[in-house]
């Protein structure tokens, strides 16, 4: 039998979507598939599954898949820009899917839709005034992650950022970006945040798919080895150092122009894409975000193989490494159901100490 959850670490964030610990996976690309969610949503997390590079065939297949494997609640991570954002939604509706998750927010149309259909949506968001406006809109909750986080990230670092959106909002926050045992749970909560949300950590489990040698590369690495660069696709994200990228950091606009073409040529042979789909790609990144430059626009059409020649192929001499700053304090790869229940034993470890009567002299 499962021991009772100490009150304190059942908060807004298990009645809102059903799960049984504060402690959600993020939907990572690539990463975040229907093994590593299903595990998280089995051990009692919230697992999201990755679906913003899968077509809705694709995505109802990963769906079952999850289904599989556990009947938990879990979430589906989509781009709030994708053309078919209302179909997705629906896809998530006929298919029984508790929350629909947000890298970047959906526009209020959308949040009405998904909502008045019985979805919990909740974006991720870097800055207060994002918080506001999503609030404003009706989203449930909200993850925001500071600039600790693993790709695309902002410049507030979370101990800051944190209570500053508690302060600003009235809806449940759950806080990214450096979290990755019981120590930080507790610190998260007593910062107001109703969990935690974190992607680098579940990445480093035993039941991620991230091929050994890329786990590896990771593990080896120190707090020091991530930086913060808008040369891969025009949007500030954190990665590993990797030759790749300390290439592109030290080459100017008309060399990287021309690395990007070749890494837009390698990953068109690899992928199978045309020409026209990837400019079609890098056009649709370039109008989201204005002032991309045509080696950033190839770049932002390569990114998602760039992803993948990591994640999946383990190219690391092709592909990016996202990261969090915390995969520099992080040296074993356990399961989900074992970094859970370490999370939680932690949590109420630090919890008893805190609230312990003092000796008496």
């Amino acid at each position: 039998m499962t021991a009772a959850v100490r009150p304190a670490l059942h908060t807004a964030l298990c009645d809102l979507v059903g799960v049984r610990y504060p402690i959600v996976q993020t939907g990572m690309g690539h990463v975040s598939g229907p093994e590593l969610t299903a595990a998280t949503a089995a051990a009692g997390g919230l697992g999201i599954l990755a679906a913003a590079t899968l077509s809705l065939a694709e995505t109802r297949a990963a769906i079952h898949a999850v289904r599989e494997h556990t009947d938990a609640p879990f979430g589906v991570n989509y781009r709030a820009d994708a053309p078919d954002v209302l179909e997705r939604g629906e896809l998530l509706v006929r298919e029984g899917v508790k929350v629909a998750s947000f890298a970047l927010a959906p526009d209020e149309r959308v949040v009405r839709r998904l909502k008045d259909a019985g979805l919990v949506v909740i974006p991720s968001v870097g800055a207060r005034r994002h918080a506001e406006k999503v609030q404003a809109w009706g989203v449930d909750a909200v993850v925001v992650q500071g600039s600790e986080g693993g790709g695309h990230t902002g410049a507030v670092p979370t101990s800051i950022l944190l209570p500053q959106v508690v302060d600003a909002v009235g809806i449940p926050v759950i806080a990214a970006g450096g979290f990755r045992d019981g120590r930080g749970l507790v610190a998260a909560l007593a910062q107001g945040a109703v969990g935690i949300a974190m992607g680098t950590r579940f990445l480093l489990t035993s039941d991620s798919t991230v091929p050994d040698a890329v786990k590896a590369e990771y593990l080896r690495r120190g707090v020091t080895d991530t930086v913060v660069t808008s040369v891969l696709d025009g949007i500030p994200q954190r990665v590993l150092r990797t030759e790749p990228v300390e290439r592109l950091l030290g080459q100017g606009a008309v060399p990287r122009l021309v690395r990007s073409v070749r890494h837009a040529a390698a990953f068109r042979r690899v992928s199978g894409l045309t020409w026209s789909a990837l400019v079609r790609e890098g056009l649709a990144m370039r109008r989201r975000h204005h002032g991309l430059g045509w080696s950033q626009v190839l770049m932002a059409a390569n990114t998602p193989m760039m992803l993948r020649a990591s994640m999946v192929d383990g190219r690391t001499d092709l592909g990016t490494l996202a990261s969090g700053q915390v995969a520099g304090v992080i040296e074993d790869l356990p399961s989900c159901a074992e970094l859970i229940e370490r999370i939680v034993a932690e949590a109420d470890a630090v919890l008893t100490r805190l609230t312990a009567a003092p000796a008496r002299r």
